[in-house]
């Protein structure tokens, strides 16, 4: 699992999507603040962790606490987007091999969720 955690940790640095790809499992699901439905499969969670990363460049984004029990991760975030304070959390939960198997963002307040939703809905229009 922390090998899993700092591949995470690699990628949000970098942002090489080469990297992503690997570190998500066949199986991996994706738990979004505004979609009601999982979305499930290698594909649809390395497209939508993509755009986040695309919507979130340049924001400011910062992992400002850090809380791990066996295979989860609990990352606390921060970051502003068109004058927007935004603060969430990505719940991680990796299997053995260090792969991502569930992968679910919590986004407040009301109106960062609101404008996270606009900016992702383009992002994943234009994947």
């Amino acid at each position: 699992m922390h090998t899993g955690l700092a591949a995470w940790h690699r990628y949000m640095q970098t942002g090489d999507t080469a990297l992503l790809a690997e570190l998500i499992a066949p199986e991996a699901v994706f738990h979004s603040p505004v979609v009601h439905t999982p979305q499930a499969g290698h594909a649809k969670v390395l497209m939508y962790l993509t755009a986040a990363g695309q919507v979130f460049a340049d924001t400011g984004f910062t992992y400002v606490r850090e809380l791990v029990d066996g295979p989860e991760a609990l990352l606390e975030f921060t970051a502003t987007v068109d004058g927007i304070q935004i603060n969430g959390i990505d719940l991680i939960r990796f299997d053995l091999e260090g792969k991502i198997i569930d992968f679910k963002v919590m986004v407040r307040p009301l109106k960062a969720m609101n404008k996270l939703w606009e900016m992702m809905a383009a992002a994943l229009q234009n994947s």
